[in-house]
This record gives structure tokens, sequence and C-alpha cells, in this order.
């Protein structure tokens, strides 16, 4: 069965074949995920939050495009949403916490016997260094450079979810990685 044919079982009630809509696409949703969100349970989450969205709006495909770029462009706006909604409730989480005095579940972290606390920190740290970086890029450059380096997509599929040409995505791949490197190096002096 081609993928046309399995959304239009689904359209006409054979619901079950979403199953195999999901099995194609949920590590490629996941990956996205990890771009925009950084945590393995979160994008996890998000992950079958955007998969519940496609089922819920696969009726809206109209198949102007391929099935896959309009599936992306869900999860990118979905993992924007999510972060946009992770940053007003973290500004009321930072008020309560100066309020109360609390410390954050972020700070309360068990780490494996194994891992010396001395890698542990220093791993944690260049982790956070990295993800800082790819933060501060404007939202265009994080979308293709998510896009591009953790779901490893071809320019043109790129310029299709982001409504855009090859040679746009292309240039906002080039400042991304150049400010990319800009910030590290910052960072990086910093600590």
């Amino acid at each position: 069965m081609t993928e046309q044919e399995i959304i239009q079982s689904i359209l006409n009630g054979n619901t079950e074949n979403f199953r195999l809509i999901a099995e194609a696409y949920q590590s490629k949703i996941f990956r996205v995920c990890m771009g925009f969100v950084h945590q393995k349970e979160e994008a996890e989450d998000l992950t079958q939050d955007i998969l519940v969205s496609i089922y819920q709006n696969l009726n809206s495909y109209k198949g102007n495009s391929k099935f896959s770029t309009w599936m992306y462009r869900i999860a990118v706006n979905a993992s924007l949403r999510h972060l946009e909604r992770k940053k007003r409730r973290g500004f009321f989480e930072r008020i309560e916490q100066l309020l109360t005095g609390e410390k954050s579940s972020h700070e309360i972290n068990i780490h494996s016997h194994t891992e010396t606390p001395e890698s542990i920190l220093t791993s944690k740290e260049r982790s956070e260094m990295v993800h800082r970086a790819i933060d501060s890029l404007s939202e265009n450059q994080r979308i293709a450079f998510t896009l591009s380096k953790f779901d490893d997509l071809p320019q043109q599929q790129i310029a299709s979810i982001m409504n855009s040409t090859e040679g746009a995505v292309e240039a906002l791949l080039q400042r991304a990685k150049a400010n990319l490197q800009k910030k590290l190096i910052t960072l990086h002096k910093k600590n």
C-alpha cells in the first residue's frame, strides 16, 4: 500500500492503519523534537503529542506537498509552540522559586555510579553550551539547522517545509554554522 492509500484508508475509517504512519515517522519527529528541546523524555512526550495532532488533522492534508513535508511542518510548529509555552512556564516557576527558596527538579539530578562527578559535570557543561548556542540562533536558522543536522533532510525538502527556496535555506544553514562557531567560541572562553 502506498502512503497515499494508507492515508485514504485511515480517512475512510480504517484507523488502525495509522500505526503504519506512526512507525514510519516517529523517529523522524523525535529527532526534530530533540533538535528543539534537547531532552529525551520531553522530546518523547512531544513526539507523541505531534503524532496525535497528525492523526487528528489528517483530513486537512490535501496532497499539495509530500506527506513528509506536511508532517515536518506540524512537528516544527508544535516544537516552537512547546518552547514558547515552556518559556512562559519557566518564568513563573523561577519567580515562585525565588519567593519560596525551593530548588527546581532540574537541579536535583541522580547520575550513574560508573561516571565520576567531574566527567558528569564536564559532559553536562559541554552539552548545555551546545544547546544554548543552538537556542540562540534566529528562529529560521534554528529550524533549518535542526532539520538539516538532526533529521538529515536535504535542502530541497527543508525549503519546502519552510516555504522558502533552496538558496535561502543554504544561506540560513551557512549563517547558522557561522553563528554557532562564534557562540561556542565565546561560551567556551567564558568557561
